[in-house]
């Protein structure tokens, strides 16, 4: 189980807060047929699929990347203390692991420089704030929080429509706290990292873009959410909001690295949860890397 790799000069942590299962893989993927499922369950059991319950098991992680000059954490995960009753496993959480993972990678909650969410999710932006006396509180306080500008307005919008519970306790704070850049989804972040339009799966989703002495990494967020996705493109996510744009974002970014050695950190593919993709007949495959 990879945790900590290198780009080039850059430290790269894995801050793992869960891996269980998630979803029943026919309610989160709603094109994908059962019998699709049963070709395919050889290979996806036992790390992507459980077994015992059927269900797709998905990391809850962040990457957290160190670059000599900043420390940059890429999307925060779950949290605690969330109030968030359709997923038992996120609701009203109260673990030590989150932090203990940071901890183990030598990181501090005043050391981020810098919290980067691909999308404004519940599960990429939980660990954003944390509960302080009853208020909810920037969790990084020397963090500036990286949003797209398009998709924070989306959901603002949104929640002015119908109260959305992550922005009351994991978005609307830092904003109001002043510790969030507002920025389009290619901005040139720093010498070495860029974002990517990867929209789709949310109206201005992106990917983090690692460059660094020769080598470079993806990080893709929710642009796709299992390897059943590479051989099968056509499937979609439950939660994508433009399914048509989601299915093109993902071929053409499978397109563009598919045999390179650009490494693709995914978010919620199985543990290690990177690789590289590969061609496979007239779509992909993901070949994960499992060792330093």
């Amino acid at each position: 189980m990879t945790l900590s790799f290198a780009v080039g000069d850059f430290r790269v942590d894995r801050i793992l807060e869960q891996n269980l299962p998630f979803m029943d893989p026919l309610e989160f993927l709603p094109t994908l047929t059962r019998d699709l499922l049963e070709e395919n369950r050889h290979w996806l059991e036992p790390n992507a699929l459980d077994p015992a319950t059927g269900k797709l098991i998905f990391p809850m992680q962040s990457y957290l990347v160190r670059t000599g000059r900043h420390t940059i954490l890429i999307d925060s995960c779950i949290g605690n203390h969330k109030h968030r009753p359709t997923r038992p496993n996120w609701h009203l959480k109260d673990d030590t692991a989150y932090m203990d993972a940071l901890a183990r990678a030598g990181v501090g909650v005043g050391d981020v420089d810098f919290v980067m969410c691909t999308h404004l999710h519940p599960d990429h932006v939980g660990w954003n704030t944390r509960l302080d006396n009853g208020r909810w509180v920037p969790t990084f306080p020397n963090a500036r929080y990286v949003f797209s500008k398009k998709e924070l307005a989306h959901w603002e919008a949104r929640h002015a429509d119908a109260p959305i519970p992550y922005m009351t306790d994991s978005v609307l704070p830092v904003v109001e706290a002043g510790q969030v850049v507002q920025v389009t989804s290619d901005h040139q972040f720093d010498a070495g990292i860029h974002l990517e339009p990867t929209p789709g799966h949310t109206v201005d989703h992106f990917a983090v873009h690692l460059s660094s002495n020769g080598s470079e990494a993806v990080m893709t967020g929710d642009m796709m959410h299992s390897p059943l996705q590479c051989r099968f493109p056509h499937l979609v996510a439950l939660p994508d909001i433009d399914r048509d744009q989601a299915v093109a974002t993902r071929r053409a970014v499978m397109e563009r690295y598919c045999d390179t050695p650009t490494l693709i950190c995914t978010a919620h593919f199985p543990q290690p949860s990177i690789g590289h993709f590969v061609r496979h007949g007239d779509a992909f495959d993901f070949r994960y890397r499992v060792g330093e």
